[in-house]
């Protein structure tokens, strides 16, 4: 199990911020041995594909520069342009096999970890330059690992060498004897086998490589319980701080509801502990709306703003309860309460027609119909 600096076991997974920050810096895994076999297999393949055509044209500049004319040789100005001529044949015939193996230099780097670029992991460093950290970095158990890399991969290229090397010999030996066409030819498919057979020797190292690397790589950025804290303090915020931005939410949708009550048609409380406020306003919605509703000395509040601007109280502790616990602010009341808060209303209509000297005094509300199901006595 690894250890941070302080000596604490890194026994968590890295969070995805940690993951995210960790690409940022470039640090991703990589492996050389992944990069060097898809390089080496490019270059093989391309032998092999275009090694009769590389020949043929290496041929035709041997015969051209072999065979020139005496006009041509005493004159320095031709001899400046033959040289050109024979510069564009050979790079025209060796650019397919260029531009393989700069694709597979490209793709072999990005296989493993996948496309990157790290403007941070460019910058200079001035810890890179640190004598103490570079003997470190020397001694280090990457850098054991790295040699016997290097001795494996030494190992293996020279045994597959020598059995490439063994199998071809009479391939080599029979080119002494081959006209100068046939061999160049022939030497082109001889050297583009040997390398793809040492490119597969490469195989086994970046088989051992590859999880190595993605080992060591995550090992790295496996992180302590206190970063895992720490990260999630920073990303979500302290405890203290997030209570009071909530704290500090609830006050302004407190005060927001405390500015709603004026409009309200009805508060109806329990008559101290609850209190919820209604309106109905038949081209916004079929149902009433809850304004406002609070508890104890949130209630009191409510109330004490009623009267102010001169809502109507009523009392009917049932109905404050079953509206309070069953409808949030700014929704309609369920539909098991629409008959009682109907019979509110028009109890308020009336009130409102007497006080205004337009019709006679209301009888008492009735007991309100409230189903069982939203009763909460």
């Amino acid at each position: 199990m690894a250890e941070s600096e302080s000596g604490a076991d890194k026994s968590e997974e890295p969070t995805e911020k940690r993951l995210r920050e960790s690409r940022e810096k470039g640090q991703i895994a990589r492996s050389r041995e992944l990069n060097t076999l898809a390089v080496m297999l490019a270059g093989a393949g391309g032998l092999l594909i275009y090694g009769g055509a590389l020949g043929n044209s290496l041929l035709d500049v041997m015969r051209g520069n072999f065979s020139l004319p005496r006009e041509v040789v005493m004159d320095e100005r031709s001899m400046g342009i033959w040289l050109m001529a024979s510069w564009q044949v050979a790079l025209e015939a060796l650019l397919p096999l260029f531009l393989i193996v700069l694709i597979a230099s490209i793709i072999g780097p990005i296989a493993l970890g996948g496309w990157l670029f790290s403007a941070e992991a460019m910058a200079p460093k001035l810890s890179r330059m640190n004598p103490l950290a570079g003997l470190k970095r020397m001694f280090s158990a990457k850098a054991l690992v790295e040699l016997l890399k290097a001795l494996a991969k030494f190992v293996v290229i020279l045994l597959v060498a020598l059995a490439v090397l063994s199998a071809d010999r009479d391939d080599l030996l029979a080119m002494a004897h081959e006209p100068l066409e046939t061999a160049i030819i022939h030497a082109a498919l001889v050297v583009g086998w040997s390398a793809l057979w040492m490119a597969c020797g490469l195989v086994l190292i970046a088989a051992v490589d590859v999880p190595f690397q993605l080992w060591d790589n995550k090992q790295k950025l496996m992180m302590t319980k206190q970063e895992v804290r720490d990260e999630y303090k920073d990303s979500e915020g302290k405890p203290e701080v997030k209570q009071r931005i909530r704290q500090l939410q609830r006050e302004m949708a407190e005060r927001r509801m405390m500015q709603a009550v004026p409009q309200a048609d009805v508060v109806i409380t329990n008559p101290t502990h609850f209190a919820v406020a209604l309106k109905y306003d038949p081209s916004k919605g079929n149902a009433p709306v809850l304004l406002a509703k609070g508890g104890d000395f949130t209630a009191l509040k409510i109330r004490e703003i009623a009267q102010e601007h001169q809502v109507m109280l009523l009392e009917s502790p049932a109905l404050a309860r079953a509206v309070f616990y069953s409808t949030e602010l700014d929704q309609e009341i369920p539909a098991g309460l629409y008959l009682a808060v109907a019979q509110v209303l028009a109890y308020v209509y009336q009130i409102r027609q007497y006080q205004a000297g337009k019709g006679k005094r209301p009888a008492p509300l009735p007991d309100l119909p409230i189903p069982a199901d939203l009763r909460h006595d």
